[in-house]
């Protein structure tokens, strides 16, 4: 499959902007800060998370704990994907009993993805609450999972793609809409 470059949805500065103002969301929307950890899974939302973690930090005055998890081995589809699938790092460096989780991810799409996440971070303990932030919620849900706090809606449909580049892995930040060719 291959796709090309439809349009630019979001720019550098657009997702600086949109970082900051859900970082401002999970503040005013935060039962008790001190409560607060955010969970980010790999890799875009791990990036996510940390650029979260270190504004939240300038916001709300603290440090909020921060994890990182890899939902491959959580996957309703692994066996599908990979007979030897990559499995990248868990650290989640705190006990999630009775804390106010804010999972964080890239796109939001089927829900399969956060249903896996949702899963590994139980496996770790009970949260008082789970939240979800995403930068984009591109619609197409197979699983009934909604977030909390979100970047930006953009519904595309099956045959389009949504593609988030990061500074710290993809040299740039935006977020370009792709289709198939």
């Amino acid at each position: 499959m291959k796709f090309i470059q439809k349009k630019i949805i979001m720019n550098e500065k657009e997702v600086e902007r949109t970082l900051k103002r859900l970082v401002h969301e999970i503040v005013e929307q935060s039962n008790r800060i001190n409560d607060l950890v955010l969970i980010g899974i790999q890799t875009r939302g791990a990036c996510l998370a940390r650029r979260i973690c270190l504004e939240l930090k300038k916001v709300a005055k603290r440090t909020v704990p921060l994890g990182i998890l890899d939902i491959t081995l959580y996957r309703d589809d692994v066996e599908s994907i990979s007979h030897q699938p990559v499995v990248k790092e868990t650290k989640i460096p705190f006990d999630v009993t009775g804390k106010e989780v804010v999972l964080i991810d890239d796109v939001l799409f089927t829900g399969r993805t956060i249903r896996a996440a949702i899963d590994e971070i139980i496996d770790f303990g009970r949260p008082k609450i789970i939240k979800l932030a995403v930068l984009i919620d591109k619609g197409g849900r197979e699983i009934p999972i909604q977030p909390d706090f979100v970047g930006k809606r953009f519904p595309t449909s099956k045959e389009e793609l949504i593609r988030v580049s990061l500074k710290e892995i993809d040299e740039k930040d935006n977020v370009v809409l792709k289709e198939m060719k």
